[in-house]
């Protein structure tokens, strides 16, 4: 496989020692762009060995011999080429530019930028025009707006992922100031603040009728994400669609991997610097998410669908990428646009957003159950029918089998820890080990009582101080399934 060196693309046949040049000349640029080590400067496949140490050994170089700090604006993983492990460095263009190299300092001989097919010296009136028009107003540099903030929420996701907590884990990920004071990035991911997230439904095709508005928020900006996540796999439901060879089809009202990587970009690159947060509105023929901010400035809309990225909130790129909700820089956009085209992009100097159109056999199925005459229990076909309500329909093993895809993991944890009790709320958040109420009624209660899986002995008094909870018949089938 051969492929040319160019003004987004570097070559290097091993890792030398200045990796670190050519990844500021890209932090400088205005697209950044992609390294490959182990392809000679004729593009031809050379191959490493070693990766995970290889791998190691250049995140290290990074992270201690650029400035100002670029963790967050660069990917780097193995990719197979021509039968040959090679390694791919995915370099931002970076928000606080001029970046250089430690050592040299903010000077000709330490700042490069990519020119054509090379990284050439900065002049020093490009280096003062560049720090002229840094972003001073990076979240990194604005104060957080409440003192003594804790972090045992974002504390627990790094060890679940195995990674290491220490008594430099908030300056490791930028979380100060320069002079020392908590930042806005640390406000976003503790425990408590007052940010909030809207999802909001309505029964037409515009707000005029609105029929839900859920609150998400006052938490860790990545447990609120989990929190909307799960909120869209339940609104994103599955349905049946019957072939012309009598087969059953289950489809997706939404591409499920495009819809969660549009929460998570939306999610990573707001402007929270207006203390604007990212909605979600439910229509009845499509979904959006909305960011404040529009691009970043310096990215076109071409550069944007081509991959190229920009991260407005390099530290919060940082931690979602360190969590595995982010994967490759850029990755995202690809992602959606493998489902869908650009047209459900709507871009303006404020807003981003993105509307995704339901699956028009979703549709024909909706509007062919309003107009289906009601059938009774005993004259339905739950297997050969599937026009009827689920909700009046017999529970049967196989459909049951079927919903289990659009129920959540949290759901799922509910129904085994009811199991064949009758459990009141205090109850179930002790079998669940629940220290925060509203995730347990957000996130596990209220997804079950809507799906039908579990009801309340006192219907009537949802209120009351005897109310418990067990398991529906649907519920119940369920249980079986994951025993």
């Amino acid at each position: 496989m051969m492929w040319e060196e160019n003004n987004i693309t570097e070559f290097k046949s091993k890792l030398t020692d200045n990796l670190e040049k050519e990844v500021v000349a890209f932090l400088n640029s205005k697209t950044g762009g992609d390294i490959y080590i182990g392809v000679d400067d004729n593009g031809k496949i050379l191959g490493i060995n070693q990766v995970d140490k290889l791998q190691l050994q250049i995140a290290d170089k990074l992270k201690n011999n650029i400035e100002p700090t670029c963790l967050g604006l660069f990917d780097i993983y193995p990719e197979e080429k021509d039968n040959k492990t090679i390694m791919h460095i995915v370099v931002g263009s970076g928000p606080e530019k001029p970046y250089y190299l430690k050592k040299y300092g903010m000077s000709p001989k330490g700042c490069y930028i990519r020119i054509g097919s090379a990284s050439q010296p900065m002049t020093r009136n490009m280096i003062d025009t560049l720090f002229a028009s840094r972003t001073h107003t990076s979240l990194r540099n604005i104060k957080s707006p409440k003192k003594n903030l804790k972090f045992e929420q974002l504390k627990i996701y790094y060890q679940e992922k195995g990674l290491n907590i220490n008594d430099s884990f908030l300056q490791n990920l930028d979380l100060y100031t320069d002079s020392g004071d908590l930042n806005y990035v640390a406000y976003l991911l503790a425990d408590n603040n007052t940010l909030s997230f809207k999802v909001a439904k309505y029964s037409g095709n515009d707000k005029i009728d609105l029929i839900e508005n859920e609150e998400f928020g006052f938490c860790s900006l990545i447990k609120a994400t989990k929190n909307i996540l799960d909120k869209l796999d339940i609104e994103n439901r599955t349905f049946t669609k019957i072939t012309g060879a009598a087969e059953r089809l289950q489809k997706s009202m939404i591409d499920k991997t495009a819809l969660r990587e549009a929460l998570i970009n939306a999610m990573v690159h707001n402007d929270y610097s207006r203390e604007v947060t990212p909605v979600v509105e439910i229509y009845a023929n499509r979904l959006s998410i909305t960011s404040y901010g529009g691009l970043v400035s310096g990215l076109s809309n071409e550069e944007l669908f081509q991959g190229r990225s920009i991260p407005r909130n390099r530290e919060l790129m940082r931690v979602f990428r360190d969590l595995d909700l982010v994967e490759h820089l850029g990755s995202g956009v690809h992602r959606i646009l493998r489902a869908y085209g650009r047209d459900i992009f709507h871009i303006s100097d404020n807003f981003f957003e993105i509307s995704f159109p339901f699956e028009k056999d979703y549709l024909e199925w909706v509007k062919k159950k309003k107009h289906t005459p009601q059938v009774t229990k005993q004259d339905s076909d739950p297997v050969n029918d599937p026009v009827n309500d689920p909700v009046n329909d017999p529970v049967t093993e196989q459909d049951t089998e079927q919903d289990t895809e659009q129920v959540t993991e949290q759901v799922k944890k509910l129904i085994l820890a009811i199991g064949d009790k009758q459990l009141s709320l205090s109850n179930i958040k002790e079998n669940l080990k629940f220290l925060h109420r509203p995730t347990l009624l957000y996130n596990y209660l209220h997804p079950a009582l809507k799906q039908g899986l579990i009801e309340m002995t006192i219907p009537d008094k949802p209120n009351s101080r005897n109310q418990k909870y067990r398991l529906t018949a649907k519920g119940k089938q369920l249980k079986k399934l994951l025993d």
